[in-house]
């Protein structure tokens, strides 16, 4: 149903997703997250109050949205309990309104154990993980030695799952004996202790999806992180370990492709990206720290200051290409007001050859040279502005560009942080 809409980023994460999900969702009536874990990290700034969210959809904030956590996502349902939490004390009532998928398998606390030996033992070629377990829980989920939600609610199945884990870690455990995250009773304990908590939230989000489609309730799919992340089509290794793309929605969710209706792909009007990995058009000079800190440019859910260059278009077409993109999202453009000249990179040159083509592999994307096209900055404050048309023309015209070499349309562009610095066009 085209009323349906796929939110779902197109860099190495962090463009915005999580304003943009609020701002949509206020004309929907479902969220629901389909991928990913507690390394995402949405903002959402609301008045004066900023709600940053790790694991539950951004849509909460309103108070008539129902929220959904998907079987695609890996979740810690400790950290999930803490996130409800703050949001009691931020006043956000939410009881009756998150589900999550009774499939969904959980991040417990010797992933994260596993993530920092894993980080430990590459020396010096770390992938840069956020160490919150996200990579060991796929692992697991994928060799079919995971725990999911559903069978915490049996002693039995949970003790053998544990068991055979134990099994299975004993040697790569073995010099950590006395770290709690790898005591096998405890974790049982601890796991134990959040069964009526969870009790209420559980549901089969793949049922549940058709249902509400069926009736006509308009649903908003969230994705976290971002195409060039995505384990099959993204960096890889320097990637995440679930696919962040629009083919994730429909494993994350358990629905089929005619239900995704509308995909809206965002983008900064620049690019970022944390961790290692390869980034072309990356500016470890003075206009690279100017991005970083005008920007505000550090995790939301590490604090990690994040790597910062121009708009990369052979990256953009790539991530358009496979996720089916018909419309943009783009944020942060006040970011680049006090520029004198703006740069978009247009295409590589490797090995003395022009290609515009996004290579597969990093080795190849390391070493490529951006070919940049110049624009001519508008040197003007665009934070209050919110009609297009207002906007300086030097700022319509990059906006346009980049929407006509995308073949995509601009559906919103965002030039602040809160909600009222939006232009929907």
């Amino acid at each position: 149903m085209k009323s349906n809409i796929a939110v779902v980023g197109l860099q190495w994460g962090d463009e915005g997703k999580g304003k943009v999900v609020d701002l949509l969702a206020a004309d929907m009536d479902v969220i629901a997250r389909c991928q990913g874990g507690a390394n995402a990290g949405h903002t959402v700034i609301v008045g004066d109050k900023k709600y940053i969210l790790h694991l539950i959809p951004s849509g909460v904030v309103h108070p008539d949205k129902i929220c959904y956590i998907g079987n695609g996502v890996v979740l810690d349902p400790f950290g999930l309990l803490e996130e409800l939490e703050w949001l009691k004390k931020e006043s956000v009532h939410f009881e009756g309104r998150i589900f999550v998928s009774s499939s969904a398998n959980l991040v417990l606390p010797y992933h994260k154990l596993l993530d920092e030996i894993y980080e430990e033992r590459r020396g010096g070629s770390p992938l840069g993980t956020t160490l919150r377990g996200i990579g060991p829980a796929y692992r697991d989920k994928v060799a079919r030695c995971g725990i999911r939600l559903v069978d915490i609610y049996d002693d039995k199945i949970l003790r053998e799952k544990l068991e055979h884990i134990k099994t299975l870690r004993a040697d790569i455990f073995a010099s950590h004996q006395g770290d709690a995250r790898c005591d096998y009773d405890s974790v049982f304990e601890r796991v134990c202790s959040i069964r009526e908590a969870f009790a209420p939230m559980l549901t089969n989000v793949s049922s549940e999806m058709y249902r509400l489609n069926g009736e006509g309730k308009k649903i908003l799919f969230e994705g976290a992180q971002g195409a060039l992340l995505d384990v099959d089509n993204g960096t890889y290794p320097y990637a995440t370990s679930s696919n962040t793309t629009v083919g994730g929605i429909l494993t994350g969710l358990g629905i089929g492709p005619r239900m995704v209706g509308t995909v809206i792909g965002v983008v900064k009007a620049y690019c970022t990206r944390v961790g290692a990995g390869p980034f072309p058009t990356e500016l470890t000079d003075k206009t690279g720290e100017i991005l970083r800190e005008k920007g505000g440019e550090y995790g939301a859910t590490t604090g990690r200051p994040r790597r910062t260059g121009w708009l990369d278009l052979v990256a953009l077409q790539h991530a358009c290409r496979i996720n089916g993109v018909e419309q943009f999202a783009i944020t942060k453009l006040d970011v680049l007001d006090t520029f004198e000249t703006i740069k978009i990179c247009m295409s590589y040159k490797i090995d003395g050859k022009l290609v515009d083509i996004f290579p597969v592999d990093p080795a190849t994307l390391d070493k490529v040279e951006p070919i940049y096209r110049e624009f001519p900055g508008w040197k003007t404050d665009t934070s209050s502005i919110t009609r297009f048309g207002h906007l300086p023309n030097e700022a319509q015209n990059y906006l346009r560009f980049i929407a006509d070499e995308t073949g995509t349309e601009i559906k919103l562009v965002s030039t602040g942080a809160a909600r009222a610095e939006t232009i929907l066009v």
